[in-house]
């Protein structure tokens, strides 16, 4: 794509696909500070690193999260949206899943009694 200006003339705007004048800002002669990180296809990422921490926009890293008590308890109430996963409900579920493994271990206690006294067939899964 390609702009007039009224006093400097044309003017390239950077499209896709488009290397005019790629090896003058990214070229193997470059001599800023490249990135460096490891990409997703295994490679190091050759875009301009920042002078802060040496790494580009897109490999800035992340957040260490927060270091005080305040700073923590104000994150968890931040992402304290439904409360599904608060520390009384994970409580009650553990207490459920509890239950139910000891509801499944009488039940199979009592279809082995049954099954000795001969009250059931042994294929009596089958008639369901």
């Amino acid at each position: 794509m390609v702009k007039c200006h009224p006093i400097f003339g044309v003017i390239m705007s950077f499209t896709k696909d488009n290397t005019v004048g790629f090896e003058t800002r990214f070229g193997d002669r470059w001599k800023g500070v490249r990135c460096g990180a490891k990409t997703k296809s295994g490679s190091t990422c050759q875009r301009r690193a920042y002078k802060r921490n040496g790494k580009c926009r897109l490999h800035g890293g992340a957040s260490t999260g927060p270091r005080t008590k305040e700073g923590i308890a104000r994150i968890k109430a931040a992402n304290t949206t439904h409360g599904r996963t608060t520390k009384e409900r994970l409580a009650l579920a553990k207490q459920n899943a509890q239950y139910g493994r000891e509801c499944r271990a009488e039940l199979l206690e009592l279809e082995r009694w049954f099954l000795a006294h001969r009250y059931l067939n042994k294929d009596w899964r089958d008639q369901f």
